[in-house]
């Protein structure tokens, strides 16, 4: 049964023509994966359905009937919830307290319904989350819960006044790959109770594993939609972005030159154990490994965001010792990180102030600002990235997810370094944003550079790394020239396997 029709909705912003023409249908007890890349219309598809955006054009039926959305308030009253990858969350209040923020239930009739009816908010928050077969208590503050727990708090809140339509955007952006499956699991019981399920990723695998239909959003416009057993993953990403899967890991062949970064021995007290390699000029060196192998935290102490407890870095066949990000900057590392909201971008702040955040002393050569240089830097390296923004002054905050990421790779790139290490670079960004970002990685080697690619998924790893090292519980297990590195080998050294 139909629950929810889009069709002929178009939505303008100034200069921009956000969508145009768009329909879309989701069905009781079904997963429509919404597919496209940043920038498709995807997130403006999504205010419109919950009320936060109006269309210029179009229509929304639900159960065949018209409906106008005044505001997030009526989409929610038609039963429309929306789970977003950066789900907005108090951590200082209890898991009930968050779950009906904004519709406690209160004691007495009338003007005298001015009191929180605490037991029946805590007998509500129990049910909700036995529903979702999860061990949490109401009472429990949200700050003492992990990442995947905080998720299922989100549904739960999503789920609290029954909603029959549920659109969930990138939640498994944060979650290991047990949290993903018991997500799956909360999919299948929303499926199951009928509700209809709006699934938005950029994870083929996830999309593959749980949708029952798909839609595709190109450029703003529709561009096809079908059942989910009868399109390929090739078919799918020539859809999104027009161009074939094999073009999205455009692996370049560079001569390997010289070490340019040599680790020996390196250590931490918890995160990882005797962590040596070498990486040469030209090279793509690619680490791998489970949630919890201390790939990143390895690469934050090269980076001097952590002390290691031994070992010894060398850059150049000269020994570094780095104690902060200052040293590793001067002695020519670069890290973009992984979560480029909190560790890499600073939001509010310009793409130009952010590109020339980590070098300002000596771009402006003394203690006063000089907006020009500055402007100049970051539209070189800004064109050079092909970042999409309106203008250089334009707050990243405002951005698509590819293009902050693109904004971060600028901005190390802009301190001239010898070794640049790129943790996740793709997590979160579209199919089309990340063979742009394997492009680039093909010219920074070309031009000389070492790159450190820490990534989690395979097909990136195995697509464009020249070497490729496997950690497991915090210590290299196997090492993988390109020729011999399979699927089936890397994720078997990744889970301990001989």
């Amino acid at each position: 049964m139909e629950i929810l029709a889009l069709s002929g909705v178009s939505k303008s912003f100034p200069g921009v023509k956000a969508l145009d023409d768009v329909r879309l249908s989701l069905r009781a007890g079904e997963v429509m994966a919404l597919v496209g890349e940043n920038g498709a219309g995807k997130s403006t598809l999504v205010k419109i359905l919950t009320g936060i955006e109006k269309p210029d054009a179009g229509e929304i039926l639900i159960d065949g009937a018209p409906v106008d959305f005044g505001s997030p308030f009526d989409a929610w009253r038609a039963g429309i919830t929306a789970i977003h990858q950066e789900t907005v969350m108090f951590d200082d209040l209890t898991v009930a307290e968050n779950i009906h923020m904004g519709h406690h239930p209160t004691l007495g009739r009338g003007p005298f319904r001015r009191f929180v009816d605490w037991r029946a908010m805590r007998a509500h928050t129990s049910a909700v989350l036995a529903r979702l077969e999860v061990n949490i208590s109401p009472d429990t503050v949200l700050r003492e819960l992990t990442v995947a727990q905080k998720h299922i708090v989100g549904i739960a809140k999503a789920l609290s006044h029954d909603s029959r339509i549920v659109i969930m955007d990138e939640p498994t952006a944060a979650l290991s790959q047990h949290e993903i499956g018991e997500l799956y699991k909360i999919v299948a019981q929303l499926k199951a109770a009928g509700k209809a399920v709006l699934f938005i990723s950029h994870k083929f695998d996830e999309l593959f594993a749980i949708a029952d239909r798909w839609t595709v959003l190109r450029d703003g416009r529709f561009i096809g939609a079908g059942t989910i057993g009868d399109v390929t993953r090739d078919e799918l990403v020539t859809m999104m972005v027009g161009r074939r899967l094999d073009q999205v890991f455009p692996k370049v062949t560079v001569p390997i030159g010289e070490t340019v970064l040599e680790v020996e021995d390196l250590s931490h007290p918890t995160e990882f154990d005797g962590i040596s390699f070498k990486l040469g000029r030209g090279e793509i060196l690619g680490f791998y490994g489970l949630v919890g192998a201390g790939r990143s935290e390895a690469m934050q102490a090269l980076f001097g965001i952590t002390r290691p407890s031994r070992g010894r870095v060398r850059i150049a066949g000269r020994e570094i010792t780095v104690r902060n990000p200052s040293d590793a900057i001067r002695a020519g590392i670069a890290y973009v990180p992984e979560d480029r909201q909190i560790q890499g971008a600073i939001l509010p702040m310009s793409i130009t102030e952010n590109i020339t955040l980590p070098m300002v002393d000596r771009v402006n050569g003394g203690p006063v600002l000089r907006p020009k240089r500055e402007r100049a830097l970051a539209r070189r390296f800004g064109e050079r990235l092909a970042v999409k923004a309106t203008h250089w002054d334009q707050p990243v905050a405002n951005l698509s997810g590819g293009n902050q990421q693109k904004v971060l790779i600028a901005k190390w790139l802009a301190t001239d370094p010898a070794v640049i290490i790129l943790d996740e670079p793709t997590k979160g960004i579209d199919v089309g944003s990340k063979a742009a970002v394997h492009e680039f990685m093909g010219e920074l080697v070309k031009s000389g550079l070492a790159v450190i690619l820490v990534s989690s998924e395979l097909p990136e790893i195995l697509g464009m790394s020249d070497n490729i090292i496997v950690m497991h519980e915090g210590r290299i297990r196997r090492r993988f020239r390109r020729a011999e590195a399979t699927a089936e080998a890397v994720v078997t050294a990744a889970t301990g396997g001989a």
